[in-house]
């Protein structure tokens, strides 16, 4: 059932410009006729394959992509760092091992590639970030302008409120000048509704038709004004298929600050928490930001336990190739399975849309 996908060994759509171009030019639609070739060996009929094997519901809240069949494919999207932190490009299928609660998962698909992504960009516009205002959206408009031309991006402004600043009939836009107006839509002013603000977020990224999706959280402070609690927050998180990227300017004197709730919301979903000392370092953590996001493998399994128990299943994925030295790979740190016959999605997983 493997479904190899990769750059031949040694490139990637950074290093090697033919593989590059072969890339944008149709793999990513190869890749996930793969998946879709998958899900419809998955559905044969009993003597085919196993179907208790492969019994996972799934489905969707309204503005998330659903499907009919009982078939859920976890898909992750996972950065290698060596030992100093460099990004590792060139890696094959064979160089991985994924493990669900500790069992080993077989790799049905594998790519690597610069793949669109949904972007939102939740933007703190409390009293105290008026003076970092300036650096912050110089910050967002790097990010955008180091990004893959077809991503689409929207902007979350909030304080003790929080506002979508695109035009109500443009959800998305992919022009970095656009988000610059957006984002200075309002002044700094008010309280901070961070959890408020990312809830929100979360919801709005479902509204994305990108295969990869993704959150950047800039913050000057913890929370001190939002009706969301953390702990609905991270269940959020868990639950959605987004990697969260956060950006913490706290002021040390701040009795609200929470750098450990950025942390962990980075953590669960796979991306990388910042604590940057001055607010001058948040232009180049925006464009890595970028580089991490264009850089990423993905990697699709079908669950080996196929219970529809509801219960949360713990990922973890290794890397070992020769003469790269010691890899560390950062990916979500898991999902919930579905729940009986219940139609919910897998967070981390993919779905292709049931044609009506």
């Amino acid at each position: 059932m493997g479904l190899p996908f990769a750059c031949p060994e040694g490139t990637g759509p950074m290093r090697d410009h033919s593989c590059s171009e072969k890339l944008r030019s149709g793999d990513w639609s190869a890749f996930m006729s793969l998946l879709a070739i998958l899900l419809f060996l998955l559905i044969m009929p009993p003597g085919d394959i196993r179907p208790e094997k492969y019994s996972l519901s799934s489905g969707s809240p309204a503005g998330q992509f659903t499907i009919a069949v009982k078939v859920g494919v976890v898909v992750l999207h996972a950065t290698v760092l060596t030992s100093k932190g460099i990004l590792v490009s060139g890696l094959d299928k064979k160089d991985f091992q994924v493990f669900e609660d500790g069992v080993p998962q077989q790799i049905d698909a594998f790519s690597h590639e610069d793949i669109p992504v949904t972007v939102g960009l939740v933007v703190d516009n409390s009293g105290s970030m008026g003076p970092k205002r300036p650096e912050v959206i110089a910050a967002a408009l790097a990010f955008a302008r180091s990004s893959n031309p077809q991503d689409q991006m929207y902007v979350v402004n909030f304080n003790e409120k929080v506002f979508f600043s695109l035009p109500d009939d443009a959800p998305f836009t992919d022009e970095a000048a656009q988000l610059g107006v957006a984002m200075s839509r309002i002044a700094a002013d008010g309280m901070t509704a961070l959890y408020d603000a990312v809830a929100a977020a979360l919801e709005h990224l479902k509204k994305g038709n990108r295969d990869k999706k993704v959150l950047i959280v800039i913050s000057d402070g913890g929370d001190n004004a939002s009706k969301q609690k953390l702990a609905r927050i991270m269940a959020m998180a868990r639950q959605s298929d987004a990697i969260i990227y956060a950006i913490g300017l706290f002021d040390e004197y701040d009795p609200d600050r929470n750098p450990g709730a950025l942390k962990e919301l980075a953590k669960t979903t796979g991306g990388e928490a910042f604590l940057p000392g001055s607010v001058r370092d948040v232009v180049p953590i925006c464009e890595r930001i970028a580089h991490d996001i264009r850089n990423q493998y993905t990697i699709a399994y079908i669950p080996a336990n196929g219970k529809q128990d509801g219960t949360y299943r713990v990922i973890q994925v290794k890397a070992v190739a020769p003469g790269r030295g010691r890899l560390a790979v950062r990916t979500r740190a898991g999902y919930y399975a579905p729940r009986n016959s219940q139609l919910l999605p897998l967070a981390g997983a993919t779905y292709h849309e049931n044609p009506n």
